[in-house]
């Protein structure tokens, strides 16, 4: 995939991004060039090879593909900045961020009465491990554009076309829902270490067996629940262990949580 790209803004997430597409071995650091306004985070990335600079502008004539990495309420500013320097025949615009709508973003990419193919892109912070799942909804561009910016996410993980109306539950089950499977791990290690174990050897266990269980799902295509039912005996301890959870409301809880991240 011989691609330029530009990354404005490199901090938790756009620093993530970077991290997964130099990890994945598609692109060379002299492909990418960046911007940040703080200079302590563009200097391990300069070593590296990476282009970098504190002027957006000059980030964002660079890339094929331009991503705008920043807070939502930053965006439109950012968009300000650039606008008159991007290519509409040759760049596609990739704006990650959340809880914007597409209307603001297609005024604020428009110039002249040309808007370059641009898209709302969602990964969740797994992207610098190559493992993220990432949501993508078109403004405005051809289904060409499309494909190509799903080629790319696709190098660092799996990716989702979906409609405006979809982003936010996107952005809950897989943005957030990376913080909640986070805080499933720390409530089982902890719970590990009451059983006995070390903390240490509780996180990898548990880390071992959500691993398991998400390829077993995975390969086998089948609902999760006939892979409980694998593992729930009449009056066994896992159904013992189920039933006591849904008692303290867990299926409750964390569609409520998945409820108020969109609300």
């Amino acid at each position: 995939m011989p691609m330029k790209i530009s990354i404005i803004g490199v901090g938790a997430m756009g620093g993530a991004m970077l991290d997964g597409f130099l990890r994945s071995g598609k692109f060379a650091p002299t492909d990418i060039s960046i911007s940040n306004p703080h200079t302590s985070r563009l200097a391990e990335y300069k070593e590296q090879g990476v282009q970098v600079s504190t002027d957006n502008r000059v980030a964002a004539a660079w890339g094929d593909v331009v991503f705008v990495a920043v807070k939502p309420w930053i965006v439109e500013s950012v968009m300000e900045e650039i606008s008159d320097i991007l290519d509409t025949e040759r760049q596609t615009i990739v704006v990650v961020a959340a809880r914007l709508k597409t209307e603001q973003l297609r005024s604020w990419v428009e110039y002249e009465g040309k808007c370059p193919s641009t898209f709302f892109a969602l990964p969740n912070t797994a992207i610098a491990v190559g493992a993220s799942m990432t949501f993508i909804t078109r403004v405005c561009g051809s289904d060409d554009s499309e494909a190509k910016v799903k080629q790319l996410f696709d190098t660092v993980g799996e990716t989702l076309t979906v409609e405006a109306r979809l982003f936010g539950a996107g952005m809950a089950l897989a943005s957030c829902g990376i913080a909640y499977a986070m805080r499933y791990v720390r409530a089982a290690t902890e719970g590990g270490v009451e059983l006995g174990f070390k903390a240490d050897a509780a996180k990898d266990i548990v880390l071992q067996t959500i691993k398991g269980a998400a390829l077993l799902l995975q390969n086998s295509g089948t609902n999760p629940e006939a892979e409980i039912d694998k593992v729930t005996t009449p009056g066994g301890f896992t159904i013992r262990g189920l039933n006591a959870m849904e008692r303290e409301g867990f299926t409750n809880a964390v569609i409520e949580g998945l409820r108020k991240s969109i609300n």
